[in-house]
């Protein structure tokens, strides 16, 4: 199967066939992929060279003499290294972009700490106004894209991982998809977390959020599901662990409520391995979730 960032430039390539407006801004990272592209639209693919910040000042530029800048590098030069130029170019001057970021949290291990980027979606949370995609399926993927794109000018994050749920839902780039229902906890599971949860709460009496848009959260979601199944709830992230502790409980603010965060560990993991490796250390395989999420919710989850 191919991978997230496969589809990425073919699709892109057909919006820009489609969509005179739209423009990709490159740095370096991904521009052969879009060698057709360049040469049909030679003044809409842009590559800045190995200049992250320029990469989003010249995106914010484009924006602001109205077009609709796709911007894309790795999730550690696109949101971290030029934040300073995410948060004044893009957001002080209410320009909108599409951030297309890959290699996130540890997708890339044998790039080193340089080339992960698990706090970035935290990181974006400090921001006003963004739209933030975490797709768990190459097809999702193109599809929450496309919904980024035709977004208007508002300011949208898209999270492409080289993991990938077994099948795609039908996500529509708003609310959480209703899974699995029980009556004994909710657990949240979001983009390429999603097959795990399954597997490690199969014999659990819980419902099963999966989310792919979780900025804005899909508060009424959330507490629709725990009017049956009680306010245990359970979120599994891709990224750095608690990172939507604060809209969940937000969501639930007027009902005692009980959250357990799981995603990535804050401890820096020093040697490569394998991106198996890693997801075992953060907790976040099958087993390692069947445990704490059972420990959580106690034994009475069980199935009957």
């Amino acid at each position: 199967m191919d991978t997230m960032r496969d589809r990425f430039a073919p699709t892109l390539t057909r919006i820009l066939d489609e969509d005179p407006r739209v423009a990709v801004v490159l740095a370096v990272i991904g521009a052969d992929a879009f060698g057709e592209a360049r040469r049909r639209h030679p003044g809409r693919v842009i590559d800045v060279g190995i200049r992250e910040q320029l990469l989003i000042g010249a995106g914010a530029g484009l924006a602001l003499t109205g077009m609709r800048p796709v911007v894309h590098t790795f999730a550690s030069f696109l949101v971290e290294r030029p934040f300073e130029q995410v948060k004044l170019d893009l957001g002080h001057q209410d320009a909108g972009a599409v951030l297309v970021s890959a290699a996130a949290s540890y997708d890339w291990p044998a790039g080193g700490f340089t080339h992960m980027a698990p706090g970035d979606v935290a990181l974006m949370d400090t921001l006003d106004g963004w739209t933030v995609h975490v797709p768990g399926h190459p097809d999702e993927a193109e599809t929450l894209l496309r919904h980024a794109v035709a977004a208007g000018d508002d300011k949208v994050y898209v999270r492409l991982s080289t993991q990938s749920n077994t099948r795609a839902l039908p996500v529509d780039g708003h609310g959480f998809l209703t899974v699995r229902e029980g009556r004994r906890g909710v657990v949240v599971a979001v983009g390429t977390t999603l097959d795990a949860v399954l597997t490690a709460t199969e014999h659990l009496d819980v419902t099963v959020l999966y989310a792919t848009t979780v900025r804005p959260f899909d508060a009424e979601s959330l507490r629709r599901a725990t009017d049956s199944a009680g306010t245990d709830v359970v979120l599994v992230e891709p990224y750095l662990a608690g990172t939507s502790t604060p809209a969940a409980s937000e969501a639930l603010s007027d009902r005692p409520h009980r959250v357990l965060a799981l995603g990535v560990g804050r401890r820096e993991l020093r040697r490569y391995g394998t991106v198996e490796e890693h997801t075992a250390a953060h907790g976040l395989d099958p087993a390692s979730l069947r445990e704490r999420i059972g420990a959580f919710l106690g034994r009475r989850t069980a199935a009957a």
